[in-house]
């Protein structure tokens, strides 16, 4: 059937110290951009914190990183946060998020379902050559169920996608199974350089139909930097951030001068492991 639609779920991972409006607008952005294409209905989106394991410097704790996002989301009917990354006592390469999610969508029981189906298949076959013409039909509507299973993108600004250049943040063949086996889904600044940068790497360019390039008219530049940063300077965020995030943030006293500090001058946890695997 040309006219289903392929589903997506978004996931998008990241610190999120704080969650802001610009986090929020990226899931909206994506979701316009594929219903317009006529091919696919986003079906989710999941946002999912790092955990503290991290290490990256002014990351405060992962409880208060997930709680903020659960607020923020509250009265969304589509974007949940998932603490299942960030309650993990180490750092997972975002790959094995995406592995994970994909896996939880999958029917329980479908690599047996996938193995049944290959018999199926060989005895319709055989059965082509008698009369009977009942077998070709019982096939072809078994094909979508196991076609059907919705395909998870990671959802990112173009800060990310540039930090693929960053030598030993990103593993080469973890970058090759993102964007081979599920997807990328790029905000970017209307006349930004994530085209030129997907120009300029041959794995993403050997990939680009499978990342998409959402252009954002409507800029939005709130980042959380900037946001902690109005905060240690005792300045206003209100209107950058959902109001319940701001009051969390206010009555938990959570961005200070002090919290920006943490983990500072600790190397970054996937610097480290890929340095000590480059070692060994």
């Amino acid at each position: 059937d040309p006219d289903r639609k392929t589903e997506v779920v978004l996931l998008a991972c990241g610190s999120f110290n704080p969650i802001t409006n610009m986090h929020l607008r990226l899931f909206e952005l994506a979701k316009d951009y594929f219903h317009e294409t006529g091919k696919y209905k986003v079906i989710k989106g999941i946002i999912s914190p790092v955990g503290d394991a991290y290490k990256k410097k002014g990351l405060i704790s992962a409880n208060h990183r997930v709680t903020m996002a659960k607020l923020a989301t509250k009265n969304s009917d589509w974007v949940e946060v998932d603490d299942w990354e960030s309650s993990q006592s180490e750092w997972l390469e975002t790959v094995k998020v995406l592995r994970y999610h994909h896996q939880k969508l999958l029917p329980p029981d479908a690599t047996n379902s996938l193995e049944d189906a290959v018999p199926l298949t060989k005895l319709g076959r055989k059965r082509k050559q008698e009369p009977n013409r009942h077998e070709p039909v019982k096939k072809k509507n078994q094909s979508p169920d196991i076609k059907s299973v919705p395909q998870v993108k990671l959802l990112c600004g173009s800060d990310m996608l540039e930090s693929f250049g960053i030598p030993n943040l990103w593993k080469l063949e973890d970058i090759t199974e993102i964007v081979e086996k599920h997807g990328l889904v790029c905000i970017s600044r209307a006349g930004n350089n994530a085209q030129k940068f997907i120009y300029e790497s041959d794995i993403l360019w050997r990939h680009k139909n499978n990342i998409h390039l959402v252009e954002e008219w409507i800029t939005n530049d709130i980042s959380s930097t900037k946001i902690r940063r109005a905060l240690r300077r005792g300045q206003s965020i209100r209107y950058l951030v959902p109001d319940v995030v701001r009051a969390y943030i206010e009555k938990n006293n959570l961005y200070s001068p002090e919290s920006e500090d943490r983990n500072a001058g600790v190397v970054l946890a996937p610097l480290q492991k890929h340095a000590s695997d480059s070692r060994n």
